[in-house]
């Protein structure tokens, strides 16, 4: 199968996936039409370093502005790349300790350093749709066969033809295969092959999570978009899954085919409210 085919294959899968229904935005989930990937990757680095820096898992959504702007701790050139760079993040991960899923990738965060990176894509995932509607593209493709910057153009143009500019495509592609690369889904700087993430207790967990509040429950718990970002097996995911309950981070069941999940002192009052309308 060439690009051109498995760009169109691709596209008819994703047609630009939408979420479940409005009522997600409450926990922080975005159907917004753009997309931080039409000028940006997941920015990731930045990320981590913002974490780094405000320290307080309580620290409110200003806290995190002002590191940005005005105590430069990402060291930009200008107050404009600053104000760019905050509402970037701001757009991609909430930054808000009132939004759900920023709250609770922030709690994964500090104590699965290893899977930040994979933390981080499930977040922008579930809050760009540009990047999130190229999932189906990069899981058309299987481990180490080549992907090319121009199959995943003509995939973005498929979708709406003629929304975007050539130049547009191409940095959009770019920005989307640097965020694929980053996240271990792609290798390669010039030449992208596909390659496998490596799932962590912490990303597995969050994933469930992020299934979780789209009132996902049972064995299909683990088969979900979010969970197929993680490029691991069933079994492996249920390993990690048990681990993360074993750390007390999530409280995870398997008796036979019956599989609970439950994530005590991860929700509000009000958003288990909201989880059990979803369900």
């Amino acid at each position: 199968m060439n690009g051109s085919e498995r760009a169109e294959r691709a596209t008819r899968k994703a047609m630009m996936p939408r979420l479940q229904n409005n009522n997600l935005n409450r926990f922080g989930f975005s159907n917004e039409r753009g997309g931080v990937h039409l000028a940006r990757t997941m920015m990731h680095e930045e990320l981590k370093l913002l974490l780094s820096f405000v320290n307080d898992t309580q620290a409110k959504n200003i806290e995190y502005l002002q590191a940005i702007e005005d105590d430069n701790c990402l060291a930009k050139r200008s107050g404009r790349t600053r104000k760019l760079t905050a509402r970037h993040l701001s757009d991609l991960y909430a930054l808000d300790p009132q939004v759900t899923l920023f709250r609770t990738l922030r709690y994964f965060w500090d104590r699965d350093k290893e899977g930040q990176t994979l933390l981080a894509l499930l977040c922008a995932y579930a809050r760009d749709p540009i990047l999130r509607s190229s999932a189906a593209f990069i899981h058309s493709y299987s481990q180490g066969h080549i992907v090319t910057r121009e199959a995943l153009e003509e995939f973005i143009d498929n979708q709406e033809p003629g929304r975007f500019s050539k130049a547009t495509l191409k940095s959009t592609a770019q920005n989307i295969n640097a965020t694929w690369t980053k996240s271990g889904h792609l290798q390669g700087r010039v030449k992208k092959v596909r390659s496998q993430p490596k799932a962590t207790p912490g990303s597995v967990s969050y994933a469930l999570y992020l299934g979780y509040l789209n009132g996902i429950r049972g064995e299909s718990i683990l088969k979900t978009d979010y969970a197929k970002l993680l490029d691991c097996s069933f079994e492996r995911s249920i390993e990690l899954a048990t681990e993360a309950s074993r750390k007390g981070w999530i409280v995870f069941k398997r008796l036979g085919t019956v599989i609970e999940v439950l994530f005590p002192n991860l929700l509000s009052e009000q958003e288990m409210e909201w989880v059990r309308e979803q369900s």
